[in-house]
């Protein structure tokens, strides 16, 4: 933990800091922790038993021989169950900025018909028009600053009646439960960085549901554009659930050692007050975009 970057010393000192410096900060937490976010959003699901990877490989239930494209793909875990499910028939295709989630990925999906590319999602200049008929992304676009240029590189890159899909952060207030771990998290992370929370990572026009629909209207403006909630439930012990929850927050990696232990106790406390069977439950909303274009 207690990852230092020119992104949090700038925020420290209550700057804003730059896109690049954001890149460069996210880089470092994901070099440092590649495929941190794995076990729980496998864990996390639905009432009909369905995690973030299932809603969007069930969009692709039904359509064979396609080429797909992940964008921020980090290790590779949604390009491999999206081969575990659909076989050779299609073609993977993975973007991301971070060297180490990338050598994960390739061990992961040596046994596919892949390509993996280093870069931004700003800049997919290297990929040709129209050549793709589905693009996903999980729980990425919220961290992609300029967002425009990334929504009209999916555009450029979808093919007419593909689709692009992404799983982005729901709704804090609608699940307390959610909100309350949240602010347990940021209450360490503020102890050490007073300024961390004002500032938010990515754009944040991606987690507010109308703006969002604003912004991609303008890159799809002939396209169908939906946004559906969800909320996702993990249950297990308190002290490896609070372990799981707290590396699901960018933030809470640039706590301190000494902060993070705290914090991981609060949480665990947090989670023994509410006990249903002796495990204990986190909650998360989140929101299913989906573009179809015409």
């Amino acid at each position: 933990m207690n990852i230092k970057s020119d992104w949090t010393v700038q925020t420290d000192l209550g700057r804003k800091p730059s896109k690049a410096s954001l890149q460069r900060h996210l880089n470092e937490v994901h070099d440092k922790n590649p495929g941190f976010t794995e076990d729980i959003a496998s864990n996390c699901k639905d009432i009909y038993g369905k995690n973030s990877y299932d809603l969007l490989l069930d969009l692709l239930q039904k359509k064979k021989n396609l080429n797909v494209l992940d964008i921020a793909c980090g290790s590779g875990f949604l390009l491999n169950l999206c081969y575990k499910r659909f076989g050779e028939g299609y073609k993977l295709t993975g973007i991301d900025m971070s060297n180490s989630e990338l050598e994960l990925a390739r061990k992961k999906l040596s046994h596919t018909n892949y390509k993996l590319h280093l870069g931004m999602a700003q800049d997919l200049s290297f990929l040709e028009d129209s050549s793709f008929d589905a693009i996903l992304c999980h729980w990425a676009l919220t961290l992609m600053d300029p967002i425009v240029p990334v929504l009209n590189n999916i555009y450029r890159l979808l093919k007419n009646k593909g689709f692009f899909a992404a799983i982005i952060d729901g709704d804090m207030d609608s699940v307390h439960e959610y909100k309350k771990i949240h602010n347990i998290i940021y209450k360490y992370v503020q102890k050490e960085y007073p300024s961390y929370g004002t500032i938010e990572l990515g754009d944040v026009r991606v987690r507010n549901s109308k703006d969002l629909k604003k912004i991609a209207l303008k890159a799809f403006y002939d396209s169908k554009i939906t946004i559906t909630p969800h909320v996702l439930h993990f249950s297990d012990y308190p002290k490896p659930l609070a372990r799981e929850v707290a590396r699901f927050f960018y933030a809470s990696f640039v706590v301190s050692d000494q902060g993070h232990s705290k914090m991981l106790k609060e949480l665990e406390k947090y989670f023994s007050s509410r006990l249903n069977k002796g495990l204990g439950s986190f909650m998360m909303p989140i929101n299913l975009l989906y573009i179809k274009k015409n």
